[in-house]
């Protein structure tokens, strides 16, 4: 019996030991250093998946250039009901929303947003989105370039060909509980891939870049002080935050942070900067753009607990830690990098 059991165990760990080496990315690695020697600055890549990630990061060719007709929208008696994009000439007009339609709704078509019958129409809930969304993009290429630059936004940089952006979230309840003591697992201890697999907390987004809760959490001294009073629970959720960040991105910590000092911005890189803008940037956009559509969206295309769809790293990024390997699309279509009316 004795035997058998060892026997047992052996096939067990075995079994074991193979699905989890199924799970390991094969070598060789191709490794940069982007930092001081000896402190472990240096970016690992897999060379076939970036592969991948290039030929689904890919830009599609802009459309032609337009010759103008000398007349705005607001001035033509042929649109009516177009409240952000008036001030562009009609041809330049037409030929943003035949890009735009390829950006969001390729199979639908112009009628995913518009009424036929009547193209002023506002009674279909996608025009209404559609409007909002225009007016954050122009926000987001005028007044976030501390993280978008010059590169700027389109909505392809989101949607790629799709009405609804592949990586979006909603505020997660966790699964059902037992009643007493058991009854919370405080938003932890539920592996999620949003989180990089990780049992960290599976929902870092509501409180960081909804509610725009402080995530700083490193203490200033090596021993307690006082400096900070962040508790472990916090320290957890900004630590999910992080793995989002870098799986999001396909980077390391140390693509942001120099692994000396965590904490320290004048030993970080310069793309730790950027990050906080976008850190900023998304949660004033969850806030002002897409919790204005509260109201707006139809029951099925609201949350588990009625909340709208909101965006975070991976809804721009995809995997790379540019989007669309820093192709500037925005610059073919300037019209989306003017002030909103």
């Amino acid at each position: 019996m004795k035997y058998a059991l060892a026997f047992i165990g052996i096939i067990a760990g075995t079994l074991l030991t193979i699905a989890m080496m199924l799970s390991w990315e094969r070598p060789p690695m191709a490794s940069t250093q982007i930092g001081p020697r000896g402190v472990g600055m240096v970016e690992i890549n897999n060379p076939r998946m970036e592969a991948k990630l290039q030929k689904a990061n890919v830009a599609p060719e802009p459309d032609p250039p337009v010759k103008l007709s000398g007349v705005k929208v607001k001035d033509s008696k042929d649109y009516q009901n177009v409240k952000v994009l008036g001030d562009l000439d009609v041809e330049e007009f037409n030929r943003l929303m035949g890009a735009i339609t390829n950006w969001v709704s390729p199979e639908q078509g112009c009628t995913y947003c518009h009424n036929p019958e009547n193209m002023a129409d506002d009674s279909l809930y996608t025009k209404v989105v559609a409007r909002r969304m225009l007016q954050m993009t122009r926000a987001i290429n005028t007044m976030w370039t501390p993280h978008v630059a010059q590169t700027g936004v389109t909505c392809y940089t989101c949607h790629r060909g799709n009405p609804v952006p592949a990586n979006i979230w909603f505020k997660n309840e966790g699964s059902p509980q037992a009643a007493g003591m058991a009854s919370s697992r405080q938003g932890q201890n539920l592996a999620s891939k949003v989180v990089g697999t990780t049992s960290l907390t599976y929902d870092p987004f509501t409180p960081l870049l909804a509610k725009g809760a402080n995530i700083r959490v490193n203490a200033t001294t090596a021993l307690p002080e006082g400096t900070t009073k962040a508790s472990i629970h916090d320290t957890e959720t900004t630590y999910a935050l992080m793995m989002h960040l870098s799986t999001a991105l396909g980077v390391n910590c140390t693509y942001c942070h120099n692994s000396r000092q965590f904490a320290s911005w004048a030993e970080s890189r310069p793309q730790r900067v950027t990050a906080w803008h976008g850190i900023h940037m998304v949660s004033e956009v969850n806030e002002t753009y897409l919790n204005s559509l509260q109201g707006v969206f139809p029951k099925e295309r609201l949350g588990p607990s009625g909340d709208v769809a909101k965006v975070n790293c991976a809804t721009c990024h995809q995997g790379v830690y540019k989007p669309l390997y820093g192709a500037a699309m925005v610059k073919d279509y300037e019209e989306l990098r003017q002030p909103n009316p």
